[in-house]
């Protein structure tokens, strides 16, 4: 049977994964000798807070503030985001922790294949997967790949080099682009593929001492020739093709890394890959978009998502409205209505008009399995209300 397959006949409340997870991490850190911290974001949850941010940095670094240990290994899954947050949090890393490990067992992209390359190991599952490095701007209304945007421009300026015109669609898309545009893109591109480089010298490779074929000694020219070879090959996009692409660990160790592949410890591919399990579970089941958590403290970001909230016909505002929540999973609406008075003519009314009490635990239990959080509407209420909720 599967881990996820287990977990989910195990039936087990978003109590439970939270709880395994963190036995996970301390089971890790057992056989690892280290200090583990996951953070993982959803994928395929359109939120934009699910990307690498800022705020990220603060809480991992809150998180790991009182940590002693000299190394520390982060389990990483994230599609990218700011190349900013992710330079803080890994000039954070390498300041506080003597050695860095990057685990992978997901997907690692864009600004988190750039964190992942800061690191002195890295480990990676059959599953794991970096992608291309270069980064994504905001042009107008959409976010664009650096590199595709500067090789359109690019070839469109041979183009007219050569043949002196442009087709007239050609001519206006290059109309739009202003020299700071074009300057704010390649800078962009440059600044991902310097922080590679810069890490991959200075840590990847910083026990390289003598080269395999020749066993000559590796000079510091050596190694940031290798490491420019390697950033060029992840910027890559004839050989990539998609930003998206996912790069495995046999075709990063073609390239000229070292990775640490989990399936040679089963007990510590085991460890991982239920760590990726549950955090997919949580994921899926439950309004987690971001998981922040060691073996003695976690964060979880939660979307709560209510399509109406309004005032029960013939109340007063504060003491009572009515919410329908909807589950993103199946889509089955929840008729609620929270109370802001002890009233219980309150209770009485309501339930003939069919609604349900808002629940004592913030949480309701699908009946797909899907549990819907309800902190963030509490909160809300609570905020538009000025009072607290009662329940």
């Amino acid at each position: 049977m599967g881990y996820m397959n287990e977990y989910i006949a195990r039936r087990l409340s978003a109590n439970d994964l939270e709880g395994e997870l963190t036995t996970l991490i301390s089971a890790y850190n057992g056989l690892q000798k280290t200090c583990a911290i996951v953070y993982a974001a959803a994928a395929g949850k359109n939120i934009p807070d699910a990307a690498l941010s800022q705020d990220d940095y603060y809480i991992i670094h809150d998180l790991l503030r009182g940590v002693t240990s000299p190394r520390v290994d982060v389990y990483l899954e994230t599609n990218g985001g700011r190349g900013e947050a992710a330079e803080e949090i890994v000039r954070f890393l390498r300041s506080k922790f003597s050695e860095v490990a990057f685990v992978v067992s997901g997907e690692a992209k864009s600004a988190g294949t750039i964190m992942v390359l800061s690191a002195d190991e890295i480990l990676m599952t059959e599953t794991g997967s970096l992608g291309p490095i270069d980064a994504q701007v905001k042009i107008g209304r959409s976010v664009v790949s650096a590199y595709d945007y500067i090789e359109w421009t690019d070839g469109k300026r041979e183009e007219a080099n050569k043949t002196n015109k442009l087709s007239p669609f050609d001519a206006v898309m290059v109309a739009q682009i202003s020299p700071g545009e074009l300057s704010s893109v390649t800078h962009a591109l440059k600044y991902a593929d310097d922080l590679v480089v810069e890490w991959l010298s200075k840590y990847k490779f910083k026990n390289w001492r003598v080269t395999e074929t020749r066993g000559i000694p590796v000079t510091e020219d050596m190694k940031r020739s290798r490491a420019q070879e390697i950033a060029r090959e992840l910027c890559n996009h004839g050989k990539w093709r998609l930003h998206g692409r996912s790069i495995k660990a046999s075709d990063l160790e073609s390239i000229g890394l070292r990775i640490t592949k989990t399936e040679t410890n089963p007990k510590l591919n085991e460890i991982v890959c239920r760590i990726q399990t549950i955090c997919r579970l949580l994921f899926d089941s439950t309004q987690t978009y971001k998981i922040f958590a060691t073996q003695d403290n976690k964060v979880f970001k939660r979307a709560t998502q209510a399509s109406a909230i309004r005032n029960a016909p013939g109340m007063v505002i504060p003491e009572v409205a009515e919410a329908d929540v909807k589950c993103t999973r199946c889509g089955k609406v929840y008729n609620l209505y929270v109370k802001f008075t002890r009233d219980p003519k309150v209770d009485e009314q309501l339930k003939k008009k069919g609604r349900i009490a808002y629940p004592k635990e913030d949480k309701i239990r699908c009946d797909c399995g899907f549990e819907i959080d309800l902190a963030g509407l509490r909160n809300a209420l609570e905020s538009q209300v000025g009072k607290k909720v009662i329940v």
